[in-house]
């Protein structure tokens, strides 16, 4: 039976009832997992009745797969405003992409449960993730731009060197957030430190740019001595 709070709850403020419950499913999901939560504990940790995030959102499938879209989201706004700024300051593709990796580590970094619900994903599969469209969206974007912004070929081999490097820069930036409580904490790091963290992002992004150099300078190398 519906209570009376429900109709009240969506009548005067459907928007911000909304985002509370996808704020409480965010958390709730990135503890304890899809399978450990339920639509109820989402309700009550968001501080509406039982009821309500279901009326919102349907299945309890429904109202996780909003949670990763949200998510994903956030990261393509998060990735594309450091490369924009980037670009306004017609600095070279090289510093282009240093904002743009920058941009996603400081995304990661402040979002703990981003990264949770990522990781219960790949131990999941990734069954729910499959599908989303912003995930897929996302991730042909970040190749696409990474080409463009190298000069890479997006029909030839150059499209494997944008994925490639896509994968060396989020597992750069990813590891030591899914390793803070095992290999970070053996080596006496502490990951929530802010010294720690510019330290690592700037350590990513010379990473990353040198390598480039060091690549780039490779291949003109090897143009140059197949020419006659």
């Amino acid at each position: 039976m519906t209570s009376l709070r429900e109709p009240l709850e969506r009548e005067r403020n459907p928007t911000r009832t909304r985002e509370a419950i996808l704020d409480a499913a965010e958390r709730l999901f990135a503890e304890k997992g899809f399978g450990g939560t339920s639509l109820n504990e989402i309700g009550l940790a968001a501080g509406v009745s039982r009821g309500t995030p279901g009326y919102f959102f349907g299945a309890k499938a429904e109202l996780y797969r909003a949670v990763l879209e949200r998510c994903l989201e956030q990261v393509r706004a998060a990735v594309r405003s450091g490369r924009e700024r980037a670009i306004a300051s017609n600095e070279p593709p090289e510093v282009v992409l240093a904002g743009a990796v920058g941009e996603y580590f400081d995304f990661i970094t402040a979002r703990p449960n981003f990264v949770r619900l990522m990781e219960w994903e790949a131990l999941s599969g990734g069954h729910q993730l499959r599908d989303v469209p912003p995930h897929l969206t996302a991730a042909r974007e970040a190749v696409a731009a990474i080409g463009v912004e190298l000069g890479l070929d997006p029909a030839g081999p150059g499209a494997g060197e944008a994925a490639q490097l896509l994968l060396s820069v989020i597992g750069l930036c990813w590891f030591p957030l899914v390793h803070s409580g095992t290999l970070l904490g053996a080596l006496g790091i502490d990951p929530s430190a802010t010294e720690f963290r510019e330290a690592r992002k700037r350590h990513v992004i010379d990473l990353v740019l040198h390598g480039l150099q060091g690549r780039i300078a490779a291949t003109g190398a090897l143009q140059e001595e197949s020419r006659p």
